[in-house]
């Protein structure tokens, strides 16, 4: 009966090491691909992405609703800041993965302040960013100080989208609306896959 009970207790740890250098097997498979994702995505990023040092500084000029010398892509032209919640950011042409680094980046499809369309922002949901922008509120003002004029803000809508609605933050040129997004959850760890957006309207502009 003794050696029935070993031989139970044999197989069951045979067994129990079995699964387990099953299971580390399968992690270690997960961990390279995701790795090898990432680095990926990091590469495509940084080919992209144009060093800071090497960016002619260019100042645009608006007459009536139509920017002369757009800034040049990966340059700073603007601060933005959003007194409520104690943001005070750079603002960069493009969106890069040195850019996002850096500051709130200007999606380049989209229109520039003072243009009277979409102006479309995105930054990071960190701390020194914009991990607050959740609690940015109705009629709250966003300033955005550019190179060429000040131009003023007020909230009127957020929402909680998917990554993909892009329809939800719509180029448009009928009527100037800033769309900031950042990533959600704030909290989030990995790749998120919604985006917290704020919409406000153009009220003034110098």
């Amino acid at each position: 009966m003794i050696k029935n009970i070993l031989k139970s207790i044999k197989a069951a740890i045979i067994s129990l090491i079995v699964a387990f250098l099953f299971v580390l097997l399968i992690s270690c498979i997960v961990i390279k691909v995701s790795k090898e994702k990432f680095e990926m995505a990091t590469n495509l990023l940084q080919i992209i992405t144009i060093s800071e040092n090497n960016v002619q500084t260019i100042t645009p000029v608006l007459e009536g609703d139509v920017l002369v010398n757009y800034p040049t892509y990966g340059s700073k032209y603007a601060n933005i800041k959003i007194e409520s919640i104690n943001v005070d950011l750079p603002v960069y042409y493009g969106a890069t993965y040195n850019i996002l680094k850096s500051g709130v980046a200007h999606d380049d499809i989209s229109y520039f302040p003072g243009e009277g369309g979409s102006v479309v922002m995105a930054g990071h949901n960190f701390k020194s960013f914009l991990a607050n922008l959740p609690k940015a509120e109705i009629g709250d003002e966003i300033l955005l100080d550019t190179t060429y004029g000040t131009f003023k803000y007020e909230i009127h809508e957020t929402k909680i989208i998917d990554e993909t609605a892009t329809e939800e933050v719509p180029i448009q040129k009928e009527k100037e609306i800033l769309m900031l997004y950042t990533c959600w959850p704030i909290n989030n760890i990995g790749h998120a896959t919604q985006r917290y957006v704020v919409y406000a309207n153009l009220v003034e502009a110098e």
